[in-house]
């Protein structure tokens, strides 16, 4: 442990035992920087948990080793993503007092806590894709019996039924898209701190203040934890593993639907699939190719395979290498984000020209890797 990393440590533990002084929430909540006090909260709190965590997977096994697709030489500790968890969990509760949870937000604390166990035991012991599919519908199942439910449809048998699918597509493919992300180092966790904080400018835009904080929250999580993950001159020391990658994408997809941008409005439905257009089309992609090409034939076998045929990845042998691919890809995000905000105020056929002109950059991207 260099003397670099004591005094960031230190920082962080002083930091955290100041920030949770009441005298000191207050101040932040009176001045109007509540933002500010959960993205320094739940920051400090995953960078101060990572090392115990890395201890802890590597005790426990849950330990990747260098094989097939991936980057790295070195085996690396998994389960990354509990330190995200603990300091995105952590600051609901010390912040409880200025979040207010509504009955939905509480819906998606306890699916995604659900998310989070599940994937911390695939990272550990190993689950089938079976038993992870059956889980991942249980905690679509809590959500929408929380309210938690895409809402557009009209209000008929068939519209209702054609809400309830549209949910379970949405959770699981995103939840899943973030996961098939997570190949590059710092790709999944800085990806999703970005579509958090333009979830947030949405929210902020919109008066939504309670789904504004949870958005920072999830990307002060994800900053504290990059230090580890997306280093300058060094390969991660950690990753997410399942247990974070999980519960990113089911917290965003979760997000997504949550959000007024998405209930009995069309057009409000183009700012989440912005947002998240990056695992949207690597999955979409992806899915097409491997299903038309035999090697996958069932969901079971869609959630499990793994492979290079993703975007990052096609992005990485252009010649760019991984660390280029991933500011790309960052790069990318910003601009969908910002197409979000502006397409967010448009109108219908407004909408439709963005959404097609994104899938038509995705697509030279695509021909030109």
């Amino acid at each position: 442990m260099n003397n670099r990393f004591r005094i960031s440590q230190t920082l962080c533990l002083v930091a955290i035992v100041t920030l949770i002084l009441p005298d000191v929430k207050e101040f932040f909540k009176s001045t109007g920087l509540t933002w500010t006090y959960i993205a320094l909260l739940s920051s400090c709190i995953t960078y101060t948990l990572i090392p115990a965590v890395a201890e802890v997977a590597t005790r426990l096994g849950a330990v990747d080793i260098p094989r097939g697709r991936h980057a790295h030489t070195d085996a690396t500790p998994l389960m990354g993503g509990t330190a995200i968890f603990l300091g995105f969990a952590l600051v609901m509760v010390f912040a409880r007092d200025i979040l207010h949870f509504s009955l939905e937000l509480k819906g998606v604390a306890v699916a995604a806590t659900l998310i989070f166990i599940s994937g911390a035991l695939d990272d550990v012991w190993g689950l089938s894709a079976r038993v992870r599919l059956i889980i991942q519908l249980l905690a679509v199942a809590i959500l929408i019996k929380f309210g938690v439910i895409l809402s557009f449809l009209p209000q008929t048998w068939w519209g209702d039924a054609g809400e309830i699918l549209i949910t379970v597509l949405w959770v699981i493919g995103i939840t899943n898209a973030v996961n098939f992300l997570d190949g590059l180092d710092g790709l999944a966790s800085g990806s999703s701190a970005i579509n958090a904080a333009f979830f947030a400018l949405v929210a902020l835009q919109t008066d939504q203040s309670f789904m504004m904080l949870l958005s920072i929250a999830l990307m002060g999580a994800c900053l504290g934890f990059l230090p580890y993950n997306f280093k300058r001159m060094k390969p991660a020391s950690i990753f997410l593993g399942d247990s974070g990658s999980n519960f990113l994408g089911f917290t965003l997809a979760g997000i997504g639907i949550l959000g007024e941008w998405g209930t009995n409005n069309l057009v409000g439905l183009a700012v989440p699939i912005l947002i998240l257009s990056v695992p949207i089309f690597d999955t979409t992609l992806t899915t097409v190719v491997r299903f038309k090409t035999g090697k996958v034939r069932n969901l079971s076998e869609w959630i499990r395979f793994t492979g290079r045929d993703h975007f990052h990845y096609r992005l990485s042998d252009l010649g760019l290498g991984n660390k280029t691919a991933v500011w790309v890809i960052y790069l990318i995000s910003v601009w969908l984000g910002l197409e979000a905000l502006v397409t967010k105020n448009a109108r219908g056929i407004d909408a439709i020209f963005s959404l097609l002109q994104v899938a038509i950059v995705f697509i030279l991207l695509e021909f030109n890797s």
